[in-house]
């Protein structure tokens, strides 16, 4: 099964890099931004057959390694069979 985790800084955590980058794009002519989040894409595959199985496990991943749950949230997005 593949899984994708996006992870993303929670609403209120200052993002820095983000910021970088919203003013940088402000530099090279892109005013119609007006925020930037920047996270992470975490792409897995997992040999569990089924999908609950599969998100039991991806979501145990994500709580103790992939995402800092106190400043980071995380989306898991079960993509299809491995192959």
């Amino acid at each position: 099964m593949k899984a994708t985790v996006v992870v993303t800084l929670k609403r209120g955590i200052l993002d820095p890099q983000g910021q970088a980058v919203l003013h940088a794009l402000g530099s090279l002519g892109y005013h119609g931004v007006t925020d930037v989040r920047m996270g992470k894409l975490i792409e897995l595959d997992v040999a569990a057959t089924d999908r609950a199985g599969a998100e039991v496990e991806v979501k145990a991943m994500c709580e103790r390694l992939l995402a800092n749950t106190i400043i980071e949230d995380y989306r898991i997005e079960l993509v299809g069979e491995r192959g």
